[in-house]
């Protein structure tokens, strides 16, 4: 199918051609026709499936098509997202794909001061993107007015309620007209979170690819183990024997990422770090270097990484390897995104082999393990490498690490 099929408007798809876009990801070829025709939309999909596309496209079509009825541009559609990051991309796809519109798009998260966002809104805007706190903070000040909205979407849900923004999630619900279209998207079903959208979905049409216990078929997957104090060196041993342009790398916490990146610049590899304790133009400017290339390495978050969206990155490495076997999934599916090839690498030390046989119950697979490099780990990690993994029941305490994030 290409997406001339799916009956969109010339323009939109001439700015999709511009792009270098002519076919529909799975979740795009389900949801757009559903959404064109103004129907609810319930979606588990995960970040790197199209996702974005899947409810930008109709959107502006929807707007394009259907008369403002007020004399001034009001906000028509507000897209709800739980990073800065995401928001900033989410708009920019807006910007990208409605490129030959005369729809105006604007975004909005805090971090950073007010002042030329209350400007912008000012000047008038059809699409609204925003973090939920900052969107509270200027309704509360009077500077957004919702009463006019007609499609609202809240991307990320199970990640909203993992930051603690479900709260304000449901304060946004109470000041948008009952009498709407709503999309909504989750990676992950939880019951809180299949509650929330049985309560704000009218007849939902469900749209769902890719579960978040499987893995992309495209990437590449191997497992190495080494003692935690080899990792730095195993690292810059990889990044170096494999002719690696750039590489995402995760850590468990902020400090562990700002350290690793101290080591690696000190070994001549230009890396930056993304995480909380950084500011909004510092996460932006890492973020931009590492997608024009002049940055060879970006070290992460799961939090902070949330929603990045890297067009042919081929590279992923957990240097911490996650507790929750579900952000392993997220993680490595930066990469190997719309049939594209990627390769994740994994460097395990004594304490999460636990957290390795966990993943690998979730994802139905036993990760290759490479035993050729020059780190190998030493006492029980080396004993064990070339058995197969034996399951047990992840306990709920492991989830508590995530406070550090």
């Amino acid at each position: 199918m290409t997406f001339k099929e799916l009956d969109l408007l010339e323009p939109i798809l001439n700015a999709l051609h511009t792009q270098g876009y002519t076919s529909p990801t799975p979740i795009q070829e389900q949801a757009i026709p559903k959404v064109l025709k103004g129907k609810d939309i319930m979606g588990c999909a995960q970040t790197g499936t199209g996702k974005t596309a899947a409810f930008a496209i109709p959107i502006l079509q929807r707007l394009q098509t259907t008369k403002n009825t007020d004399q001034k541009r009001v906000i028509r559609a507000l897209i709800v997202t739980p990073t800065r990051e995401l928001a900033i991309q989410i708009d920019e796809s807006f910007k990208d794909y409605g490129k030959n519109l005369k729809l105006q798009s604007a975004v909005i998260f805090g971090g950073v001061n007010q002042t030329s966002q209350v400007n912008r809104l000012r000047a008038g805007v059809d699409i609204l993107v925003a973090t939920p706190g900052r969107l509270l903070d200027l309704v509360g000040q009077r500077h957004i007015n919702l009463r006019n909205l007609e499609i609202f979407v809240l991307d990320e849900a199970d990640r909203m309620l993992d930051m603690g923004f479900i709260h304000d999630v449901k304060k946004i619900i109470k000041l948008i007209p009952e009498k709407r279209q709503t999309l909504f998207f989750s990676a992950t079903m939880p019951k809180e979170i299949t509650s929330l959208a049985n309560s704000i979905l009218t007849n939902p049409s469900h749209v769902a690819v890719t579960p978040v216990s499987s893995t992309a078929e495209t990437i590449q997957q191997e497992m190495y183990f080494v003692d935690t104090e080899n990792k730095k060196n195993l690292l810059i041993e990889v990044l170096n024997s494999n002719n690696i342009e750039t590489a995402l790398v995760f850590t468990r916490t902020k400090h562990g990422a700002d350290k690793l990146v101290k080591i690696l610049n000190r070994n001549q590899i230009k890396s930056e770090a993304i995480h909380g304790n950084k500011s909004q133009n510092a996460r932006q400017n890492a973020l931009n270097n590492f997608k024009n290339k002049s940055l060879r390495v970006l070290v992460a978050t799961d939090i902070a990484a949330r929603g990045i969206d890297i067009d042919q990155l081929e590279f992923v490495v957990n240097y911490d390897i996650p507790n929750i076997p579900e952000t392993y999934v997220h993680r490595i599916g930066r990469t190997g995104r719309a049939g594209a090839s990627g390769k994740a690498v994994s460097f395990c030390n004594t304490e999460e082999q636990a957290y390795v046989k966990d993943i690998q119950k979730l994802i139905g697979l036993t990760i290759p393990v490479v035993s050729n490099h020059s780190f190998p780990a030493t006492g029980k990690v080396a004993a064990k490498k070339e058995q197969a993994p034996r399951f047990k029941k992840r306990f709920p305490e492991r989830k508590k690490d995530n406070s550090r994030v």
